[in-house]
């Protein structure tokens, strides 16, 4: 059985990042995996590194007991998804602050010998897909932007401490996206929360 843990973070409760949400878990649960939701939202959590935070980070040991809680239920993960808009190119700082606070040294990855590498504290995570939503063209989003999302969060945090498997899909120009293209989107979830 699959433990699949997903973290979301939307302030619109009819936003097409909680439909993905929706399908991905109603995948993961037909699919017989266990099912972990994380609305950080909903929780009020708090993404500011507050200095008692940096310290913790310095000494490899989180402070924040709600950050403790959501590391704990990652390090019991099979499959992990983030699902999140892309606003002004980038994660909102909800999604940036749960990155800072959960992705810590000590407890969800260590420094290798010498500090210059890193390597996963997550030994039973076995995937990580991020689903995203924008209004931005795929091709402007690459070229003009750069693949934020691919650059900072796919290979500059999750490759970087040692995940492996690490996935993006990207949906592109939501809002002006035909039902079928929706649709299609929320197939594609579904399929990724069915995943053993």
């Amino acid at each position: 059985m699959t433990n699949t843990v997903i973290v979301t973070s939307h302030p619109y409760d009819g936003s097409f990042c909680h439909a993905l949400m929706a399908s991905a878990k109603a995948g993961a649960e037909k699919a017989g995996n266990t099912v972990d939701v994380i609305d950080l939202e909903a929780d009020g959590f708090d993404p500011v590194m507050h200095s008692k935070d940096l310290i913790g980070f310095l000494k490899h040991k989180a402070q924040d007991p709600q950050a403790i809680d959501y590391i704990e239920r990652v390090k019991a993960a099979d499959h992990l998804i983030l699902i999140f808009p892309i606003w002004w190119e980038l994660m909102p700082a909800m999604m940036k602050g749960f990155i800072d606070k959960v992705v810590f040294p000590g407890e969800t990855f260590n420094y290798t010998k010498g500090g210059m590498g890193m390597a996963s504290n997550l030994p039973n995570l076995k995937s990580t897909t991020i689903m995203t939503t924008m209004n931005t063209p795929k091709s402007l989003y690459r070229w003009v932007f750069g693949n934020a999302i691919q650059r900072a969060l796919v290979r500059g945090t999750f490759v970087k401490m040692g995940l492996k498997h690490v996935k993006w899909m990207s949906c592109n120009m939501v809002k002006k996206s035909s039902d079928a293209k929706r649709q299609g989107w929320l197939k594609q979830a579904n399929v990724i929360g069915a995943r053993q």
